[in-house]
C-alpha cells in the first residue's frame, strides 16, 4: 500500500515539474497556490469543514473564577447544538451509528457529516429512514428548543417527526408519548394539544368511570377530587322500607331500571376492559339485558371489594391517587439552561404538575395506566354466562372463575331474568272468527230484554239491532251489515251498557215490568246474564264490590291502609302469588276505573295515588 502512495505521489511531481506540460494551454492560465491541486481518496475522505472544526472546539471544560468547571454531557450537547442549530451539509452516510445516549461528541467525523446532512433534509419535510440514534439526537435537539421558532412550533416538529418516524421504528412510541407531554407541561403550552393522547384518553375514562360508580360506592370519589361526594345517590336502589316484616335483598340496580345511567356505567366500563362487551354479539340482540346484568354485577363486585378487600375495586385495578418526585425529559438528553419559575399545571382532574424551586412534583393515579384484563376477566363471564341463561344460539367457551364471583353472576343473572319476566307485557291474542256468535248472542239478549212499547218504537237507539231477526242455526246470514249494526265487542258492550241504564230506569217507574223481562227470557239469556263472565260493565264510579272476590277486596283495603299483616293475609286467602293477585285486581277494575290501579315497584305494591279516591268509592 505505502509504495502505490509512492507512486501517485510521484507521478503528481513529473506532471507539475514538466516544462512541456506547464506551457500547455490547459496550463497557461492556471493559477498555483500552496495546496494540492490533486487529493487523494484518503484525504477527501478525512475532510471536515471548519465549522465542525469549531464545533469540536467547544470544550467540556469551562474556565471560570475562582475556578473552572466541566460541563456535562447534556451541556456540552445543548452548547454545540445552539452553535450548529442552523447548518447544513451535503455529505450523506450509509454506515451504521448506534449510541445509548446518543450526542455529537459520539459520533465520528463522517458520522457528524452524514446526520446533518439527514437533518436537513428532514428539516425540508423528507422525512427518511436513517439510524435509530440519528433519530433520537434530532429528538433531543427539539426537546432542548434548538432549532425552533417558539415552543409552539417546538411542539409541533416534534409530533410531526415522531407520527412519521414510528412507522420506522415503533419503539419510539415509549418514550415520545411521554416527552410530549412534558414538553407541553413545561413549555406551558395549551393541554388541548393533547386531547387526542392516550395519558388524556385513560384519564378521561377513569374519571367517567368514578362518577358513575361512586353513587354505588361512594369511598371511590378520593381517586377524582379531595371534595367530599356532595352529589345525591339518587342512582342507587332505594333501601327497603321499615314496614316489611321478612328481609329482602335490595337490587344491586333500580327496577325498573334507569337505562339512562346504566348506559353511562356501562361505557365507562366498556372503555377500561379488554374485553369490548359493548361489541358483543348478544349486546347487538338482547341490550337491555346484557347491560343490565353486566352493570349490576360491576356494582356487586364495588361492594364486594369495599367489604372484603384491603382497597375497593377500581383501586385495585388502577392504583392510587398519590404525589410524587418528578423528572422532566427523563431517558432524554436534556439540560435545563435557566431553572423553571414555580408553576401549578393541571391537565385533568386527576393530572397535575407542581414546580418549586426548580423541583418538579407530579398528581395522579400511579398504577396500570391501560385497559384492564380483569376487568375485561369479568365482562367476558357475564356475557358467557347470561347467554347460557338465555339459550342463546352463539354460546362462549368456559373458563374458569372464581367461586364469589360466580355466584355474583348467578345471582343477577335471576333477579333480571324474574323481574323482566313479572313485568312482560301481557300478550292479548282475539279470534275474529267468533265475533258472529258474539252478535248473535248479544241480539237475542237484547230482545228478550226489550218491552213491547220498545219493539213498536221503530229505530231507537241500537235499533238496527233490535231488527236483526234470525235464527240461532244461520247467525252468519243473519249478521247485520258492518255500518248499521254492532261490529265489534266494544260496540257491544256499549250498546248493553246503553239498554242496561234504560231499564233500570224503567224498573225503578214499573217494579213489575222488570220482573216480566226476568221470567220471559230465555234460558241461555238467563244464564248469561247471571254468569259473572257476562255481566255488563258498570259505570265509571259505580261499586265494584261484585267484581272482586273477598280475597281481593281485602288485599286492596290493606294497600289502602298500608296494614302490612292484612295484605299478607289477602294473599294467603287468596291461594297465588302476590303478583297475580294484584294483576287479577288489576284486570277486574280495568273497566270500572279504566286504568291499571295497582303498581310495584322496588318498593313494593301500592295504589297508584291519582286512583286512591277512585278505588275507594268504588269498594263503598
Amino acid at each position: 500500500m505505502g509504495d502505490k502512495v509512492q507512486d501517485v505521489r510521484e507521478l503528481i511531481e513529473r506532471i507539475t515539474s514538466s516544462d512541456r506540460l506547464r506551457s500547455n494551454s490547459h496550463f497557461s492560465e492556471a493559477v498555483y497556490r500552496a495546496e494540492p491541486i490533486i487529493t487523494t481518496g484518503r484525504q477527501m475522505a478525512n475532510y471536515l469543514p471548519e465549522r465542525y472544526r469549531e464545533m469540536r472546539g467547544i470544550s467540556r471544560w469551562q474556565e471560570g473564577s475562582p475556578h473552572g468547571r466541566w460541563l456535562t454531557e447534556a451541556e456540552l450537547f445543548y452548547r454545540q447544538g445552539m452553535f450548529m442549530a442552523d447548518y447544513e451539509d451535503d455529505c450523506p452516510y450509509h454506515g451504521t451509528f448506534k449510541a445509548y445516549f446518543p450526542t455529537y461528541s459520539a459520533m465520528s467525523d463522517r458520522q457528524l457529516r452524514g446526520y446533518f446532512t439527514w437533518r436537513a433534509a428532514v428539516r425540508r419535510g423528507n422525512i427518511q429512514e436513517a439510524s435509530l440514534s440519528f433519530a433520537y439526537v434530532y429528538l433531543y435537539e427539539l426537546i432542548n428548543g434548538i432549532g425552533v421558532a417558539d415552543a409552539r412550533d417546538g411542539f409541533t416538529k416534534l409530533k410531526t417527526f415522531w407520527e412519521a418516524y414510528r412507522a420506522f421504528a415503533p419503539e419510539i412510541d415509549r418514550y415520545v408519548r411521554v416527552w410530549l407531554r412534558d414538553y407541553v407541561v413545561y413549555y406551558g403550552l395549551d393541554p388541548a394539544c393533547l386531547a387526542d393522547s392516550r395519558s388524556l384518553t385513560f384519564d378521561q375514562a377513569l374519571i367517567d368511570l368514578v362518577n358513575e360508580s361512586a353513587p354505588h360506592d361512594p369511598q371511590v370519589w378520593h381517586l377524582v377530587s379531595d371534595e367530599p361526594l356532595s352529589a345525591p345517590l339518587d342512582t342507587a336502589a332505594p333501601a327497603p322500607s321499615a314496614k316489611r316484616t321478612r328481609k329482602k335483598k335490595t337490587p344491586a340496580l333500580p327496577l325498573p331500571p334507569d337505562t339512562e345511567h346504566e348506559r353511562r356505567l356501562l361505557c365507562a366500563i366498556d372503555a377500561l376492559s379488554t374485553y369490548r362487551i359493548r361489541l358483543s354479539r348478544l349486546y347487538h340482540d338482547a341490550p337491555d339485558d346484557l347491560r343490565h346484568v353486566a352493570d349490576a354485577v360491576f356494582v356487586r363486585m364495588l361492594e364486594y371489594y369495599r367489604k372484603h378487600r384491603k382497597n375497593g375495586l377500581i383501586e385495585t385495578l388502577f392504583g392510587e391517587r398519590a404525589t410524587m418526585p418528578y423528572t422532566m425529559f427523563a431517558s432524554a438528553v436534556f439540560f435545563e439552561s435557566k431553572p423553571h419559575g414555580p408553576v401549578d399545571y393541571e391537565l385533568d382532574r386527576i393530572h397535575s404538575y407542581r414546580c418549586r424551586d426548580g423541583l418538579w412534583t407530579c398528581s395522579r393515579v400511579f398504577g396500570a395506566r391501560d385497559k384492564s384484563p380483569q376487568l375485561g376477566s369479568i365482562m367476558r363471564d357475564v356475557d358467557r354466562k347470561l347467554r347460557t341463561a338465555l339459550d342463546y344460539p352463539y354460546p362462549l367457551k368456559e373458563k374458569s372463575m372464581p367461586k364469589y364471583l360466580e355466584q355474583i353472576i348467578d345471582g343477577e343473572i335471576a333477579t333480571w331474568l324474574s323481574w323482566k319476566a313479572a313485568h312482560a307485557p301481557r300478550r292479548i291474542a282475539i279470534d275474529l272468527s267468533q265475533l258472529a256468535g258474539i252478535r248473535s248472542a248479544a241480539a237475542l239478549t237484547r230482545e228478550a230484554l226489550l218491552t213491547d212499547e220498545e219493539r213498536a218504537g221503530g229505530e231507537e237507539p241500537g235499533g238496527a239491532l233490535a231488527a236483526v231477526q234470525h235464527s240461532p242455526e244461520e247467525p252468519a246470514a243473519a249478521m247485520p251489515p258492518a255500518q248499521e249494526g254492532v261490529t265489534s265487542p266494544a260496540h257491544f258492550m256499549q250498546e248493553n251498557a246503553r239498554v242496561a241504564a234504560r231499564l233500570t230506569q224503567a224498573d225503578e217507574a214499573f217494579p213489575t215490568a222488570g220482573a216480566q223481562r226476568a221470567s220471559a227470557a230465555p234460558p241461555a239469556a238467563a244464564s248469561s246474564m247471571a254468569s259473572p263472565e257476562h255481566a255488563l260493565a258498570p259505570a265509571t264510579g259505580a261499586s265494584c264490590a261484585g267484581m272482586l272476590s273477598h280475597a281481593q277486596a281485602t288485599y286492596l283495603q290493606a294497600l289502602l291502609a298500608a296494614d302490612e299483616t292484612a295484605r299478607t293475609a289477602a294473599v294467603q286467602e287468596s291461594k297465588m302469588s302476590e303478583d297475580m293477585l294484584v294483576d287479577a285486581i288489576n284486570e277486574a277494575l280495568f273497566d270500572v276505573i279504566g286504568d291499571t290501579v295497582i303498581e310495584i315497584t322496588a318498593e313494593g305494591p301500592h295504589v297508584i295515588e291519582d286512583y286512591e279516591d277512585d278505588v275507594k268509592e268504588a269498594l263503598a
